[in-house]
């Protein structure tokens, strides 16, 4: 179970097992973060999810503590565990509707210990990627990073400084939404984006340096040049004035159903 994982994060994992198997509060306790996906650096902390008791979970939903964080668990320099306490309930809900960056964190995790019988095929089930979501996505990301390169020209053409810094940064994070989706790769929420797309087989060529080219130099030149990148990498089947009313009638109206905003998907 912890081949790939360091020695002093081995040992902490024990330790932590040591400290809560035995506590009737907890069913389960899952490794996560960096120590899972095996690119941890010598000082991470070890990121845990534990299972708590309905009763256990209620009463700290009571008083808003969801969180353990401890430095007494480790005993190498600058580690702590930090964990999040959630209940089954949580992770059938996560199982029917979690969305990319809730099923993310478990990505590579790991059981290290557990009463419940069936846990292991629920956290398979949360790795699986949705693929009933996938084209629909695709399209969806895909005219977002239409939209978005659209609206870098009109930044540029009136000179908004604040326009075009939110054009970019929204550029950027759909076309790479969009690859995601397109290898089928859960997106990890902000910190771990780079790292995701740099394990997608199929993407364009120098697709990370040209997000970071515009990143630096918010210029149409380098917008076009990206989204050109991306929209030349394949068909994606979506015309222009389909993108215009997916924007309209999902973003601007999106109030209208209640519906989630994109980047929460």
């Amino acid at each position: 179970m912890y081949t790939e994982v360091l020695p002093h994060h081995q040992r902490a994992i024990r330790t932590l097992v040591q400290e809560y198997q035995d506590d009737e509060r907890f069913l389960a306790l899952i490794i996560g973060g960096s120590v899972a996906k095996g690119c941890a650096r010598p000082d991470s902390d070890i990121d845990f999810m534990i299972v708590a008791t309905d009763e256990e979970y209620k009463n700290r939903q009571e008083i808003g503590d969801y969180f353990i964080n401890r430095t007494d668990l480790t005993d190498y320099p600058g580690g702590y565990v930090d964990g999040k306490v959630i209940n089954m309930h949580y992770l059938r809900q996560v199982v029917d509707r979690g969305n990319e960056p809730t099923r993310s964190a478990f990505d590579k995790a790991f059981i290290a210990f557990t009463k419940v019988d069936d846990l292991a095929s629920i956290v398979h089930s949360i790795q699986k990627y949705p693929e009933a979501d996938r084209d629909l996505k695709i399209r969806k990301f895909y005219s977002m990073s239409f939209i978005q390169h659209w609206l870098m020209g009109e930044a540029e053409r009136h000179g908004n400084i604040y326009t075009k810094s939110r054009a970019v940064s929204q550029l950027v994070l759909f076309t790479g939404r969009l690859i995601l989706a397109y290898n089928r790769v859960f997106f990890p929420y902000h910190k771990w984006f780079y790292e995701y797309l740099s394990k997608c087989n199929a993407k364009p060529p120098n697709l990370i340096n040209e997000m970071n080219q515009v990143l630096n130099e918010p210029t149409l030149e380098n917008a076009s040049r990206l989204f050109e990148t991306v929209r030349g990498f394949r068909n994606w089947n979506v015309s222009d004035i389909e993108a215009f009313r997916w924007f309209m009638e999902d973003v601007e109206w999106s109030w209208r159903d209640k519906k989630p905003p994109l980047e929460d998907w």
